[in-house]
């Protein structure tokens, strides 16, 4: 079966074949299907995000079968400052990752509270139409710096270090970091529920 998976964040895509890649399914990018319109991020919660990208690459992927996600970080220090708005945030949509982790990291330094929560829903619509949302989310704390490379479009996961681990997301292996992130736990309840229609 052709799933489009409906992001143009490189590190997004990496993860989410990373858990479904050895069933039986032929995972496409936007590019693949040459859809260059990106979906407009104008929900109030990670749902609602991910529901209207997945809704837009379905209709512009000629009604593929379609997953999206939205994600972000709550940090207890700066509440209401991240969230949905994550990538939005601080240094701007159109920031690097490089401009945007260097202005998180540089907020964080005045606050002693480093706790943190990522969250994502991932939303999958059915060859019908019908959707389905995943949730997924991971307590833990940020670092001083980067502590490891991150995948392009996932620069936080080189300073978040979940509860239980003294490592980052992004120095843990394939198979621990997506047991236990936020995404690799939504994409592993996708995946249980694709198991049964394949």
């Amino acid at each position: 079966m052709k799933v489009l998976v409906g992001t143009n964040n490189p590190g997004k895509h990496i993860e989410i074949s990373e858990v479904l890649g050895d069933l039986d399914l032929e995972l496409l990018s936007p590019a693949d299907l040459q859809i260059t319109i990106e979906p407009e991020e104008t929900g109030t919660t990670y749902a609602e995000n991910a529901l209207l990208k997945a809704k837009h690459f379905f209709e512009h992927g000629g009604s593929i079968p379609t997953i999206a996600d939205d994600s972000g970080i709550i940090v207890e220090a700066i509440q209401n400052e991240l969230g949905v708005y994550t990538r939005r945030w601080g240094a701007g949509a159109q920031a690097s990752d490089e401009e945007w982790i260097s202005y998180f990291l540089e907020r964080m330094q005045a606050e002693q509270n480093k706790k943190a929560r990522f969250v994502c829903n991932l939303a999958y619509i059915d060859p019908s139409g019908d959707h389905h949302i995943f949730e997924g989310t991971c307590e833990g704390t940020i670092t001083p710096e980067l502590e490891a490379d991150y995948l392009p479009g996932l620069p936080i996961s080189a300073c978040f270090i979940p509860e239980g681990f003294d490592k980052v997301y992004s120095a843990m292996s394939i198979d621990e970091k997506n047991e236990f992130s936020h995404r690799g736990r939504a994409v592993q309840q996708l995946r249980d529920y694709l198991m049964h229609l394949l």
